[in-house]
């Protein structure tokens, strides 16, 4: 007699297939489940409440650890747990218009070693695994079920490159937008890259209504080097060109990503160096303003007279630009600085762990991509 696994990952089909094989369940059940839970994002009681083998079945790869509500703006900052004992955020966005925007993380840290962004200064680097992306999207979509609210867009610009964890990234997306599971429009998630060309034209090969953002934050090579260092392995005659072969598989816009650091990329010879970057490319430019980080005290915020400035530039020679509004400044919705103290005191106790002949999660000397979100543009 087959016997079912003792507790069954929503997102592993093997172990599903398992499951409803030792159970005689009728697959309609299986449909049922992932129904209720992945589109329409219903609580967990009611889930598990029709499902006839509830405590076979696990819901949620994630603890949430921590929930942060701004008191100024729409924003809610989830700190979750992983079973590596270490933290993620994800960050809920609700626009003055209406849309709802889901920011996840892909990795704990990062290896893109920008120098503005604070979550890879925590010295940790590990993929999340499939079923850790998506429980961020199932655990924020119950928390705006019940708001009354809908899931609009999700967007990896959280914590992590998500194409240094390519595999577990495109299949998180094939199962946001299969039909039996999450079955989201393709045009609903944009993923966000400081820059790895082979990647970017695989996914944009595999999901041609995808959308996809680039994180330039300067035209100049040897200015982005300095700010991005993940800049050396990809010019920007190699990015320009890429974008280029993935505007022809794909037909749509393409997101170009522009954080405004003062005297570093905001001057009008700045702009004009992005303008000509661009050049025979269809983009919209997403100027965003700095949330400055103890870890680098060295980098500043462009003024806002500055920004619009800049802007205008932009605007006069005919490019799509806006400038990004900064939601949940209270709760460091953009930051991350309260999640590395966190876990870099999570590593330091792994560390003992394993001098007192425990075991431990590898570490790497990191940092991130910019840990940045789609919030609502001024136009």
């Amino acid at each position: 007699m087959t016997t079912a696994p003792a507790s069954t990952g929503l997102f592993r089909a093997d172990e599903m297939e398992s499951l409803r094989r030792a159970l005689r369940l009728d697959p309609q059940v299986l449909r049922k489940l992932r129904n209720d839970l992945l589109k329409k994002f219903e609580p967990d009681e009611l889930v598990l409440n029709r499902f006839p083998a509830a405590d076979a079945i696990e819901l949620h790869s994630l603890k949430l650890y921590q929930r942060m509500d701004s008191e100024i703006d729409g924003a809610t900052k989830l700190l979750f747990e992983t079973e590596s004992g270490l933290l993620i955020e994800s960050v809920i966005l609700r626009i003055a218009t209406g849309r709802t925007t889901l920011c996840v993380s892909s990795q704990i840290g990062c290896a893109a070693a920008c120098d503005f962004c604070a979550t890879g200064k925590m010295g940790i680097a590990k993929n999340l695994a499939t079923e850790e992306i998506l429980d961020q999207v199932v655990q924020a979509g119950q928390i705006l079920r019940a708001e009354d609210r809908r899931l609009s867009n999700i967007v990896f610009m959280g914590m992590g490159e998500p194409l240094h964890n390519e595999a577990n990234v495109t299949e998180a997306i094939r199962l946001l937008t299969a039909a039996d599971h999450f079955a989201r429009s393709p045009s609903t998630v944009l993923v966000s890259t400081v820059g790895v060309p082979a990647a970017m034209l695989r996914l944009a090969k595999t999901f041609p209504r995808l959308n996809l953002a680039l994180s330039l934050h300067s035209a100049d090579q040897a200015t982005r080097q300095q700010i991005i260092p993940l800049g050396k392995k990809a010019s920007l005659t190699q990015l320009h060109d890429t974008i280029q072969e993935i505007q022809a598989i794909q037909d749509r816009e393409f997101m170009i990503e522009y954080l405004m650091l003062r005297d570093v990329n905001d001057s009008a010879e700045d702009a004009k160096r992005l303008i000509d970057w661009i050049a025979n490319l269809r983009v919209h430019v997403n100027l965003i303003p700095y949330n400055s980080i103890e870890a680098s005290p060295h980098l500043k915020a462009a003024p806002r007279p500055t920004i619009e400035s800049f802007a205008d530039v932009l605007k006069a020679s005919g490019l799509k630009t806006t400038i990004r509004y900064s939601l949940g400044n209270d709760i460091e919705a953009a930051c991350g600085q309260l999640i590395r103290q966190e876990n870099r005191q999570r590593a330091i106790a792994a560390r003992r762990t394993e001098a007192d002949g425990g075991s431990h999660v590898g570490f790497l000397d990191v940092r991130q991509v910019v840990d940045g979100f789609e919030s609502q543009e001024n136009e």
